[in-house]
């Protein structure tokens, strides 16, 4: 795996975890963390979003399905 796709992964559990607390208790860690800082709050978001298309794209693979033959070097 790719480290882009470990990366892509980590933001797109953090951001399911943070929705699911969000959901559950009415409590946004990202916002708790990064509130005063609302520019890097969108930021943070928009790289959730991002990883998640990207991670989507990407299912096949990391599931196990056919990969696209990596050219040699």
């Amino acid at each position: 795996m790719k480290a882009l796709d470990v990366i892509a992964l980590i933001l797109v559990i953090v951001g399911g975890l943070n929705w699911g607390l969000v959901g559950v208790f009415d409590l946004n860690v990202v916002n708790k963390i990064l509130g005063s800082v609302e520019l890097v709050e969108t930021i943070v978001y928009i790289a959730v979003g991002v990883a998640a298309i990207y991670t989507l794209l990407r299912l096949p693979c990391l599931l196990g399905g056919t990969q696209k033959p990596e050219s040699a070097a």
